[in-house]
């Protein structure tokens, strides 16, 4: 499939070559890393060796690094984990603070401890480009009775970065846990942890190039959580399980690659993004960028571009565009196979339409200025089909 442009990195990256080689050595030996023996003990070296390396990349220690099997069972660890624990300290109903435009891997744990626990929630607004405001978290925190708050690093749809280090530290004053879901963000923009001082940070193997199926949840040794999983014990009784040697140790070399090429991929996939944006805006004088307008400073993510094409439906685009061969994404939910308009876009106020007609393309390792260019000569003809298959629909309901 190298004829096709490959624009959906924020969804999945493809793997290195270094950690596939590293994940296929560790593959050829055996041994449980929680047995005693010789061979379960060099699989826990593998380990632990891989824990270091994330820490170091991530200015943390390697205590705080609690595997786990991606970013989603991360988000619920620190979610659920972090509430219940403080739950039992503070007045019931216990507040728990987000913003409108997290992934679902944190909004609906939050809504879960809503309608299971009796928790109350406090949906953070955001502005026009997805932002959420300072103000507003500290009007939050006043009221007191916070269990945690968590907001995003870098939203997964538009890009849009977040105050997290100014956002942190308002926690921190209030005595409240934060945390952050940093799965898009790792790699894509300099992040030292202990710099930001997030009580708990969520990140992903298969986002920076590693294997599927591991993740990890940064946790600040001090933080007691409860835990979702119980059974052996694994994971400093956080979080129980048999460790999976091999797509850690890939996981490690992916980390380690995202933090130490970081700013030349910044650049990189910069350059192509808004080569893209300037194209697509050009060539198709209807579209709209959302998210932060500025692409020259660190507001957004720097392989991000999310479209809005008014008189079209997104999933129409985004197969029309499928058969040109160009692979992207849509951005919004689909519950029960029933296609939804973007949380993300609703919360920064875009009408319902507007957001049903929506792309996200988001520039990976592997880009080139083939795949712009194969977008910017494919888009015209796509949406003026889709257009014309919206004003059909449109006249068949009527």
């Amino acid at each position: 499939m190298t004829d096709r442009a490959y624009l959906d990195n924020a969804a999945t990256t493809p793997m290195l070559p270094a950690a596939r080689q590293r994940w296929l050595e560790v593959s050829e030996s055996a041994g449980n890393p929680s047995s005693l023996h010789a061979s379960g003990r060099a699989a826990r070296q593998i380990v632990e060796e891989a824990r270091e390396t994330i820490a170091a990349s991530l200015g943390t220690r390697p205590s705080s690094i609690i595997f786990t099997s991606g970013g989603t069972e991360a988000n619920n660890l620190a979610v659920k984990g972090i509430y219940w624990r403080r739950q039992a300290a503070l007045a019931p109903g216990a507040m728990v603070l987000a913003s409108s435009i997290e992934h679902h891997a944190v909004l609906d744990p939050v809504e879960w401890l809503a309608s299971h626990e009796g928790a109350c929630i406090n949906w953070l607004e955001v502005d026009s480009v997805g932002r959420v405001s300072l103000a507003q978290i500290d009007e939050a925190l006043g009221r007191g009775n916070v269990a945690l708050a968590t907001v995003m690093w870098a939203n997964n749809e538009v890009g849009t970065v977040q105050p997290v280090k100014e956002i942190a530290a308002r926690c921190r004053a209030a005595g409240v846990p934060f945390h952050t879901d940093a799965v898009q963000a790792l790699g894509q923009i300099p992040m030292n942890i202990a710099d930001v001082g997030a009580d708990a940070v969520t990140i992903s193997s298969h986002k920076v190039g590693g294997p599927f199926g591991v993740g990890a949840l940064v946790l600040d040794p001090a933080m007691a959580v409860t835990p979702v999983l119980h059974g052996g014990g694994q994971e400093r009784d956080i979080r129980s399980g048999t460790l999976d040697a091999p797509a850690i140790a890939g996981f490690a070399v992916a980390v380690d690659h995202a933090v130490t090429q970081q700013a030349d991929h910044e650049a990189m996939v910069r350059e192509l993004r808004n080569d893209l944006v300037a194209r697509v805006l050009a060539v198709v004088p209807g579209a709209i960028l959302n998210g932060d307008p500025d692409l020259a400073d660190g507001g957004r993510l720097p392989g991000n571009a999310h479209f809005s094409f008014p008189g079209c439906e997104g999933d129409a685009l985004l197969m029309l565009l499928d058969a040109a061969g160009v692979d992207c994404s849509t951005g919004s939910a689909c519950t029960a196979g029933i296609p939804e308009p973007s949380h993300v876009l609703l919360a920064m106020g875009v009408d319902e339409r507007t957001a049903r007609a929506s792309l996200r393309f988001s520039v990976g390792r592997e880009s080139s200025q083939r795949d712009i260019d194969l977008v910017v000569a494919s888009l015209p003809a796509v949406v003026e089909r889709a257009e014309r298959a919206g004003s059909l629909s449109v006249r068949s309901r009527s």
